[in-house]
């Protein structure tokens, strides 16, 4: 299968590179017959612009005077495929550490995968590999699992397959190296599918030029990163859980989960009674938006913690409001005598919230240690393994 019969593209986005750059060029067009080859020149000082002249015909040249970054040039190739009607187009670094030779693997992957991004992952243990590439992969590597629940072993590679009827419907705001990873979380925040494939590297010591600064392109992916997190544990973790349970059925979720055998019995029932407690403890409409945030975050059993915070079904409010009046007039001197459930009312619960709040906070307390203690029990009973 052809670059061709997929409808791909190649992208190669290049500054000041001008000792490899003919090299890649040249050995990408042994692979392109019949599409475009699309370099993005992101305002090179040095001779890149006579290099790209000596391929006049054979190429499509996007340049503009000032450097923008690596992000910035990526996406004006993603906006130069995708007017030419591409599907997929391909990224490759112009510093020469990737081989050419390996784009047939990609479309291979792609054909059997439709539709997927392909990552042409590197072998960050062999010979000659920068100590601060490799540092920076397994950084992005560990962010990016907990973004997207993903194992990626190179999530930095510069050598991609992007799918790029999904790349139109993403809203990037970064413009530098980190781009590369929000261009990756979204699209796996999206659904699309990430293969990886092994590929072939070379570095070079005299002919590499990089244009990564450690601090400042570090802070600027630690940023990044920072949003990202944020933004997973607010609303894509949550939906994504969510929607799991609402796809399979939360009664047969629960029975897997409670006897799935890579977890202790201990997690389990703290996730239990953490579940518990974020059902009762009075702040109410926002018990999951905050709770599922911590769980997942503390590395809970988030099914089990969800089935547990339902506790605050609609028929148990009005029992679980009586016993936290009941329980806050232990403790609040003003206290007003509850008896019965015909007594509660908005306007006596909005009169009384203080005591309402104080038994609100001390009854989750209880039934969090409760629910912990006897799912416990429970799992120690009925698991086969802790």
């Amino acid at each position: 299968m052809t670059l061709a019969e997929i409808n791909c593209c190649i992208l190669i986005p290049t500054y000041n590179n001008e000792k490899t750059l003919q090299r890649v060029v040249s050995g990408v067009l042994e692979y392109a017959q019949g599409v475009d080859v699309i370099v993005i020149n992101d305002g090179s000082t040095d001779a890149t612009s006579q290099v790209l002249r000596g391929f006049t015909g054979a190429i499509k040249v996007i340049a503009y005077a000032a450097n923008q970054g690596k992000g910035y040039a990526l996406r004006q190739g993603f906006q130069e495929a995708i007017r030419l009607g591409y599907e997929y187009a391909i990224s490759i670094d112009s510093d020469g550490q990737h081989l050419p030779s390996d784009i047939p693997n990609l479309v291979q992957a792609v054909v059997q995968q439709p539709g997927a991004l392909i990552m042409g992952s590197r072998n960050m243990d062999q010979e000659g590999v920068p100590g601060k590439s490799s540092f920076g992969n397994k950084f992005s590597n560990f962010w990016f699992k907990f973004e997207t629940g993903i194992t990626l072993p190179d999530t930095q590679t510069g050598f991609r397959l992007y799918p790029l009827k999904p790349i139109e419907k993403l809203r990037l705001r970064t413009s530098k190296f980190e781009t590369e990873i929000e261009v990756l979380v979204k699209l796996a925040w999206l659904g699309v599918p990430i293969i990886p494939i092994n590929i072939h590297v070379i570095y070079d010591k005299n002919e590499r030029v990089t244009h990564f600064r450690p601090f400042r392109d570090f802070t600027r992916i630690s940023i990044l990163n920072t949003w990202l997190v944020i933004l997973t544990l607010l609303y894509y973790a949550p939906v994504r859980l969510l929607r799991y349970i609402q796809n399979k059925g939360l009664g047969k979720i629960i029975r897997e989960e409670a006897f799935r055998a890579d977890e202790t019995n201990f997690k389990k029932s703290i996730s239990v009674g953490f579940g518990f407690f974020m059902g009762i403890v009075p702040i109410w409409g926002f018990q999951l938006l905050v709770g599922i945030p911590l769980a997942i975050f503390f590395k809970m059993n988030k099914v089990l913690f969800v089935a547990a915070a339902n506790i605050s079904l609609p028929p148990m409010i009005p029992l679980i409001i009586l016993l936290s009046y009941r329980l806050g007039g232990l403790l609040y001197e003003d206290k007003v005598e509850i008896s019965s459930l015909k007594e509660l009312t908005l306007a006596s619960i909005h009169i009384n919230f203080i005591q309402y709040a104080i038994g609100g906070v001390l009854l989750a307390v209880i039934a969090g240690v409760l629910g912990t203690i006897f799912s416990w029990i429970s799992f120690r009973i009925f698991r086969k393994t802790t």
